[in-house]
């Protein structure tokens, strides 16, 4: 089968998701729609399962209004799944699969919209398709809240949950403040990052001045020791009338172990993590007695497209564009960036990644980035965190709610037998 005879596109997302993910899946299929000589673009339903159950979404159903809704629609549009196919020695029948699947719809680019496990599965398709001399394109698109992808300065999905969640500790710790005098003096914020405290960071950034809401960040890069959080606590409540801490969900003890570790595992291996901030609230009402309050940001962090961050919104988008038309020109194995020119201005550009440099490796926040004491940012941290956050781009709104778009999903023909799980 020739290149040209295989035009159709394969664009599926991954793992969990988040408040634009979609705008690079409006990026992407736009950029498709002005280039005549491409077929259509199949959407897997449910991520990469799509492709293994043969359910691929005809996104040439939906109008032009829809897709380009797409960029302020939160979540996945085309459903997610949190799947990981092992390597090709141990289950080479999961990517054979996905080959007969794209050879049986002539699908000759192949698009994964996702954090670094997902851009290892693409790697993998990519190699096999060669091994077997298929033609095949294979390109990444990052996301991923946790900013942890290598060589990219950062993540679309980030910027947004970053700017949720410095929004939300600003709001209450003002709360806060209005009630400590005779009430709650403590309020605990968890957030997500399991093992890099990039997202609790840029909560630092809600502190403008001395005492501001958050007092105290609690980051999986620094082993938590109890006496000197408990030190800190005291402190800020002796000369604030209140703590307000946020809490990495990956927060753990020296010897590893985390703080609220749930005991089950997901579908990648992942210990399942939840409840470290109840467990740090106990912990002080049991050391020094303080009432308290916690909240888990959970999913209304990465949901929240309606406070989600201009230059995030933009940065995703880009990468689907650029995705695109790096597979136009030829380009494989690779996964466009974001390469930060200048702090002040923020300015970026695109840049791009080897999906083999990319694959399966963290990036850890700098310990530059936290202050000595282990419970803040430093400035180095802020110039990187602020222009992240920066514009609003909200949703078009109707009787008071923001206004989603809602697809049709019609799935093509199958053409092949039940996929076995």
């Amino acid at each position: 089968m020739s290149n040209q005879a295989a035009n159709n596109i394969f664009y599926a997302q991954s793992g969990g998701v988040t408040s634009v993910i979609n705008a690079s899946a409006c990026g992407l299929i736009e950029t498709a729609r002005k280039h005549p000589e491409l077929g259509k673009v199949y959407a897997g339903r449910n991520g990469i399962l799509g492709a293994l159950r043969e359910e691929l979404i005809d996104t040439s159903q939906e109008s032009d209004e829809i897709i380009a809704a797409l960029r302020h629609t939160p979540a996945g549009a085309f459903g997610s799944c949190r799947y990981k196919l092992k390597s090709i020695e141990e289950n080479r029948a999961e990517y054979e699969r996905l080959i007969e699947v794209f050879k049986a719809h002539d699908i000759g680019y192949f698009f994964y919209n996702g954090g670094g496990d997902s851009q290892d599965t693409a790697n993998k398709v990519a190699q096999l398709s060669r091994e077997i001399d298929y033609p095949l394109t294979c390109i990444g698109i990052p996301k991923t809240v946790d900013n942890d992808l290598p060589i990219t300065d950062n993540c679309p999905g980030f910027g947004s949950v970053a700017k949720y969640v410095a929004v939300s500790i600003r709001e209450a710790g003002l709360d806060v403040a209005s009630m400590c005098e005779s009430s709650t003096k403590v309020f605990v914020l968890e957030v997500m990052g399991r093992h890099a405290g990039w997202i609790a960071g840029a909560a630092g950034l809600a502190a403008e001045e001395e005492g501001d809401a958050p007092h105290v960040i609690v980051f999986p890069e620094v082993a938590f020791d109890k006496a000197a959080f408990m030190r800190k606590v005291k402190s800020c409540v002796e000369q604030f009338g209140y703590c307000a801490i946020v809490v990495s969900e990956g927060a753990h003890y020296a010897d590893g172990t985390f703080l609220a570790e749930a005991g089950g595992k997901d579908a990648f291996g992942h210990a399942q993590l939840g409840g470290v901030a109840p467990t740090l609230a106990n912990m002080i009402k049991d050391e020094l007695g303080y009432k308290y309050h916690w909240a888990v940001a959970d999913y209304l962090q990465r949901a929240a497209r309606h406070i989600a961050s201009a230059t995030d919104v933009e940065q995703a988008y880009a990468m689907g564009k650029a995705a695109m038309e790096y597979a136009l020109a030829g380009k494989n194995a690779v996964m466009p960036t974001i390469v930060r020119v200048s702090n002040k201005p923020y300015s970026w550009r695109v840049g791009e990644a080897e999906l083999s440099a990319v694959a399966n490796v963290e990036k850890m926040m700098p310990e530059s980035f936290i202050t000595e004491d282990g419970f803040g940012i430093t400035e180095a941290a802020r110039e990187y965190f602020a222009p992240l956050i920066q514009g609003e781009d909200y949703p078009p709104y109707a009787n008071g709610l923001p206004q989603y778009a809602r697809l049709k999903k019609i799935l093509t023909e199958k053409k092949l037998p039940a996929w076995q799980e």
